[in-house]
């Protein structure tokens, strides 16, 4: 639904001055499983917000994996805290819920998981990959699928798991996503939106059906995987005496948190792209049906029946800023590193720390640091990171551009933009375009919310979203910054090529 000016702000409301029917939106992202009660307008409900933290467990040789169960008690921890107050009563008409995209989790017939929860960010399928690039025709795969060939899709992550563990393999009666096995164990039915089952890189982003090319390569049939439903298809089942204040909601399927996160962000149509700035990032743009052609640095995943999303996932954005606070042992305070003009001593970062998904695909990929002495302190190094993170946002935003050319407007929106809103100047200069704050916390829950809300309340005028500045790109940055981006894909091609 549009957003106007003429509806309330998109502030905390307090409960009595809610408007019905309410929604319980839950974010099941990187670092934390979040939910919270939202109004009718899309305003978060105040004092009924809780978050669990979390930390993927990761290792060397590409593992990037979460307990399933423990993410479905954090829901439960979640569930229980915004629920809890008695004077909900029974208005709550719906639960909804996204997750990072692209995990998989192996489950037997009485739905009991038999590995981890694979992440995005697992890059252990690399040599499936390519063995899947010689057998099959990639750029046709994706101009099916919307995706390519990579380590954070089913096909490549199937057959190693058949390979690596053969006899959790021949024991998995279905392959879910994370969002899938906490609904299957909260109320018994796997449900899984459109665009998670897009995610897995198996569905025709034209017709919405799966791939018979890329099962067979997975090794598995359509039956292993769960049936696609549209957001318009809640599922109404007794609702778990746990929490009663649930007990008329309709559960929503399972959607992806990119997807979530433009909805949240504002940017609900092709004149809109968010970057996202969360643990991982990416620039997207709906669209009303496909890509036609697709890019091949990008993907196109069909998030409903009438439209896709257009864009390339970052893996490592905040990751990338965390790691640099927390190995450089940076003071909190970075505003004015950030908002410094740019330097030529400030060293050149590949930030790769967990591979590289849009738009070379390079899941082995890793970090490369160039230019930098003894004369380097951490204060450049991590100005060299940021400046990193721009530049692989910009190497997105070059293949977007003439397959997405209504863009009017950048909105950021996460963890990062909030935290350090001055690197969005940086972003601004790199991408050359304005980019607008979007600075209510925790847009993609909010997005949820939205979707459900569109179901369950579509004559109810929403909450526009807050916003704060808008970073212009400066012209005295603009040669900088172009001999960067030259220097940056020099970097690239050498890191490829080994």
């Amino acid at each position: 639904m549009p957003e106007t000016a003429k509806t309330p702000a998109d502030d905390d409301v307090a409960l009595d001055a809610a408007l019905d029917p309410l929604v319980v939106a839950l974010d099941i992202g990187s670092t934390a499983t979040r939910g919270g009660v939202h109004d009718a307008s899309g305003r978060r409900v105040h004092g009924l917000q809780h978050k669990v933290p979390h930390a993927f467990t990761v290792a060397p040789d590409g593992t990037s994996v979460i307990d399933p169960d423990q993410v479905t008690a954090e829901v439960g921890q979640v569930l229980d805290a915004v629920t809890g107050n008695r004077r909900l009563g029974t208005r709550i008409a719906g639960v909804a819920m996204d997750t990072f995209a692209a995990s998989l989790i192996a489950v037997d017939a009485a739905g009991h998981a038999l590995t981890p929860c694979l992440t995005y960010a697992d890059s252990r399928s690399a040599d499936a990959v390519a063995a899947l690039r010689e057998e099959l025709d990639e750029h046709a795969v994706q101009q099916r699928t919307g995706t390519r060939l990579h380590t954070s899709y089913h096909a490549p992550r199937l057959r190693w798991l058949a390979a690596a563990e053969p006899r959790v393999a021949g024991e998995a009666t279905a392959f879910w996503s994370l969002g899938e096995y906490i609904l299957a164990r909260l109320i018994g039915e796997p449900l899984a939106g459109t665009s998670t089952v897009a995610w897995t890189g198996l569905l025709d982003r034209r017709t919405g059906e799966l791939d018979a090319e890329l099962l067979t390569a997975a090794g598995i049939g359509a039956e292993h995987l769960s049936p696609v439903r549209d957001l318009t298809e809640p599922a109404h089942p007794a609702a778990p005496q746990r929490w009663p204040a649930l007990a008329r909601a309709a559960w929503f399927p399972v959607i992806t948190d990119g997807f979530a996160s433009n909805i949240g962000s504002g940017a609900t149509d092709a004149t809109v792209v968010t970057a996202a700035t969360a643990t991982s990032g990416a620039l997207r743009v709906l669209l009303d049906g496909p890509a036609d052609p697709l890019p091949f640095g990008l993907w196109n995943y069909r998030v409903s029946a009438g439209r896709t999303l257009l864009g390339g996932a970052i893996n490592d954005v905040g990751r990338a800023v965390s790691w640099a606070q927390d190995t450089l042992r940076l003071s909190p305070e970075l505003g004015s590193v950030l908002a410094a003009a740019p330097s030529d001593a400030t060293p050149l970062v590949l930030p790769y720390l967990t591979g590289e998904r849009a738009p070379g695909w390079i899941g082995e990929a890793r970090a490369v640091l160039g230019g930098v002495s003894a004369a380097t302190g951490a204060d450049a190094l991590f100005r060299g990171i940021v400046e990193g993170v721009a530049l692989t946002y910009a190497r997105v935003a070059d293949e977007l551009r003439p397959a997405a050319p209504r863009v009017l407007e950048v909105a950021a929106a996460g963890r990062v933009s909030n935290d350090h809103p001055e690197w969005l100047g940086i972003l601004a200069d790199v991408l050359g375009r304005p980019v607008t704050h979007v600075t209510r916390r925790r847009a993609t829950q909010r997005g949820t919310a939205l979707l459900a809300l569109d179901v369950l309340a579509p004559e109810i005028p929403r909450a526009p979203r807050a916003t704060g500045a808008t970073y212009e790109p400066r012209p005295a940055h603009a040669e900088h910054y172009a001999q960067r981006r030259a220097r940056f894909a020099e970097a690239y091609d050498a890191l490829v090529r080994r």
